[in-house]
């Protein structure tokens, strides 16, 4: 509270005013972004829920069930087309031999496959983590974020202002703070 006091020269008058706004300490949990990330680290999306914004965690699963899903599906066409090269190597019937109406393909096809396969269920992987990643970085500066504050009192707000000398627009910003 501040007490500010004026004096008149009048007849001596003494003008005092008061801060009548009670300013309550905000207590922040310090933890709370590690706690964040923590708990995204042991289950994706925990440390949205831990921060309350539960509208995020479709979008951590949705992100990281694709990256899982496509990493299944290239597992399973690289091990059939590895299975179908065994086969094929060692004179077997296979899925690939283009008897029976079965699509046709070479052996160098074969091994071409297995390598794009192989390297999009590598990049795969590496986009999942990378998701998981990212998650609890979100987490944990979501956290961080919530304990500053973001009122509406604070703005900042472009301007164009005109140079009554030059006739020229002159481009600035304010900073305003609303009591």
């Amino acid at each position: 509270m501040s007490i500010t006091s004026a004096l008149s020269q009048d007849n001596g008058l003494i003008i005092t005013a008061r801060d009548t706004v009670p300013v309550e300490p905000v207590e922040f949990d310090m933890l709370s972004p590690s706690k964040a990330a923590f708990y995204s680290a042991v289950l994706p999306g925990l440390g949205q829920a831990y921060n309350k914004k539960y509208w995020k965690i479709p979008f951590v699963y949705a992100t990281m069930g694709t990256g899982v899903f496509i990493y299944a599906r290239n597992n399973k066409n690289y091990n059939r087309a590895r299975d179908a090269y065994k086969l094929r190597v060692n004179g077997k019937s296979d899925e690939f031999d283009g008897t029976d109406g079965k699509i046709f393909l070479s052996e160098d096809a074969l091994i071409s496959a297995q390598k794009s396969y192989k390297k999009d269920k590598d990049l795969s992987i590496l986009v999942t983590v990378v998701f998981y990643i990212l998650q609890i970085v979100e987490a944990s500066t979501n956290a961080h974020l919530l304990q500053h504050n973001v009122d509406e009192n604070l703005s900042v707000s472009p301007k164009l202002i005109k140079d009554i000398s030059s006739n020229k627009s002159i481009v600035g910003a304010s900073f305003n703070i609303k009591f």
